[in-house]
């Protein structure tokens, strides 16, 4: 059965010479293989997990996740400080957020990036500071930015005009002022999935810096604000927007923020969009007679997810982008800006892997290019698109491992799929397996703490799976309860 490359095999995945090996640019050093060759996590055997836990279930690596927390943060404040500027790093919490992990933010010195009213409140739960948490999203309802408000939020990130003006009333409705920051789309193109790449004109987040385009939200300013801050039919719908922020008596104007995308490798993409903020800074400087304290680049950062991946380490982007900046700014007569950067997936993505358990198994023949027949073989497990979307939402790769025993002799082109009423429903897409896998062995997924549990739903009416957290040297315990039916049920308002 062993398959040979062909148009069924993408040219990444490679007949594995040993197949008990983990990359490591996917595999963080928490995960490991015993001696007996099945897979540990920060020293917890596979086996014992599942005995206690269950699968399908998310396991959270406390150890991996603190560890880059902390190289992101040590990496980028010393680049930067370097040039005598300061950083602000926000964990992304869209990636995966709960009360245990926004502690462990705060701990290592992180500040909290969220984007809505629920994590907003679930990260003031948590015990983080509202100083210390940012507030996005691009149609914030009006209790969100009272929220946000009312507890001294650090800066909340405004998506338009309409949403400047909105933020203005609310603020002086409640006798404050609101520290803001608007985004802007720097027209950078990031090489990744069109719907996580966010910093192209044609969608919904950020202001244009393209001249000209002013007039999009001109009728969305009082006219004798507009006269006020003398806008001309050149200026850009950013220029717009700082101008109206400044002449708000309830805005305090800190800065600007972009984000080009997501799953970023390289520095390029970053330095580029800088560049360009930079000099819209200087730009504004000049209208408002004053200087903009702070400039927020987003995240992005890019992991390994399938052999060929290799993110760069945080130390060279962030002098890479240090550098950059640094010298942008001197070009421009500018001091270097507070700057913030937000890792999401970064952080969050490589502490995470998923457990399944192993049902059905069955050869299908596929047709190559080649005109020869070859199987591929379908290996179903307890869990699917309800845990993990992003397959079928981005096309997602993975990959995965014989976690309860070594993955021992033949090895064979495989595909592993969920449980749910869709052709869709697939977790790995392409990958090699044992030929001897069986019914009852246990797969883990890689790279699964990010997004996974965020975009989790109860599609055919399958529970949630929960949460554990491990770390080396303490006990595994729950930091998310998985969901029952009696969860489900609750909520069906007939029953």
């Amino acid at each position: 059965m062993a398959n040979s490359p062909s148009a069924a095999v993408p040219e990444w995945l490679r007949l594995p010479s040993d197949p008990a090996a983990l990359d490591r640019h996917i595999w963080t050093p928490s995960f490991e293989r015993s001696t007996g060759g099945e897979l540990t996590i920060d020293g917890h055997t596979v086996s014992d997990l599942v005995d206690e836990f269950g699968t399908p279930g998310y396991i959270w690596s406390e150890d991996t996740f603190r560890s880059r927390a902390r190289e992101y943060r040590q990496a980028f404040e010393e680049a930067f400080g370097d040039h005598g500027a300061e950083v602000s790093v926000y964990y992304a919490g869209k990636s995966f957020l709960c009360a245990a992990v926004v502690r462990w933010a705060q701990e290592e010195g992180l500040n909290l990036d969220t984007a809505s009213g629920g994590e907003l409140g679930l990260g003031l739960a948590a015990g983080m500071p509202g100083q210390r948490i940012a507030l996005h999203g691009n149609n914030k309802s009006e209790s969100e930015i009272r929220r946000a408000l009312e507890n001294g939020v650090g800066r909340i990130v405004a998506d338009s005009v309409p949403e400047l003006v909105q933020i203005d009333r609310i603020a002086r409705d409640m006798d404050a002022t609101a520290p803001v920051m608007i985004r802007i789309t720097p027209g950078v193109h990031a090489e990744t999935h069109d719907f996580i790449a966010t910093a192209h004109e044609d969608q919904k987040f950020g202001l244009s810096l393209a001249d000209g385009t002013a007039a999009l939200a001109e009728a969305d300013v009082d006219p004798a604000l507009r006269s006020e801050t003398a806008v001309s039919s050149s200026d850009s719908v950013a220029m717009l927007a700082a101008l109206v922020a400044e002449a708000l008596g309830g805005i305090d104007l800190r800065g600007f923020h972009c984000h080009i995308g997501s799953q970023i490798f390289e520095a390029d993409g970053f330095a580029l969009a800088a560049e360009r903020l930079l000099a819209f800074i200087a730009e504004v400087t000049g209208r408002i007679e004053r200087e903009i304290p702070e400039l927020d680049l987003g995240g992005g950062y890019g992991i390994g997810y399938i052999p060929g991946d290799a993110p760069r380490p945080a130390r060279d982007i962030a002098k890479d982008l240090a550098d950059s900046v640094a010298k942008s700014c001197s070009a421009l007569g500018l001091r270097i800006p507070h700057l913030s950067i937000e890792p999401g997936r970064a952080l969050s993505g490589p502490a995470g892997t998923t457990l399944y358990t192993v049902g059905t198994i069955k050869d299908v023949a596929i047709d190559a290019e080649s005109g020869r027949t070859q199987v591929r073989r379908y290996v179903a497990v307890d869990g699917g698109m309800s845990d993990n979307a992003r397959p079928v939402l981005y096309d997602a790769d993975y990959s995965v491992v014989l976690a309860n025993r070594e993955p021992l002799g033949e090895q064979v082109l495989s595909r592993v799929v969920g449980k749910h009423c869709e052709s869709g429903d697939i977790l790995v897409r392409y990958c090699y397996l044992p030929a001897d896998l069986r019914s009852g062995d246990i797969l883990a997924v890689a790279a699964t703490g990010a997004y996974c549990w965020s975009l989790s739903s109860n599609y055919n009416y399958l529970p949630r799976p929960g949460v554990v957290a491990t770390s080396s040297g303490q006990t595994p315990r729950t930091i998310v309860r998985g969901e029952t039916e009696d969860d489900l049920f609750a909520r069906d308002a007939a029953l």
